[in-house]
């Protein structure tokens, strides 16, 4: 499959790295690709990991916005998810999250597979909604 020619999926990923791994054959649809849940589970895992950092404590994901994959991930692809606080609310943030492989990690070119927006919410040790801190 090749990407449509509207979507860019070569320029360089925007962001901080927040998580890198590599798709493992456990990881694979019945087609043989990367299952596009598994990549979903990481790309949301690296969005809230830096939405963790951010808000210095507990953050739950409410909202993911609509993803398109335009290339496949295979097994062996090294996965980065490179990540960026679009918005910040009262209690949530919105965070873009760009999915990049490298193939079979013995290419050095990067390719964009997918992105989309996570939306977390900040809550305290009782689940409830709280505010997002200040940055200090």
């Amino acid at each position: 499959m090749s990407a449509p020619e509207s979507i860019e999926t070569t320029t360089a990923p925007k962001g901080r790295l927040s998580i890198r791994t590599v798709a493992m054959p456990a990881d694979t649809n019945p087609n043989g690709q990367i299952f596009g849940g598994w990549l979903m589970s990481q790309m949301d895992l690296a969005g809230g990991t830096h939405a963790f950092q951010r808000t210095r404590g507990r953050v739950v994901t409410v909202a993911v916005d609509a993803m398109e994959f335009h290339q496949p991930v295979h097994v062996g692809d090294e996965l980065t998810c490179y990540t960026d606080i679009i918005r910040i609310g009262r209690t949530s943030l919105a965070i873009r999250v760009e999915a990049w492989v490298r193939r079979r990690c013995l290419d050095a070119n990067q390719l964009k597979v997918t992105s989309a927006t996570f939306t977390y919410v900040a809550i305290d040790e009782n689940g409830k909604k709280m505010p997002v801190p200040d940055e200090e």
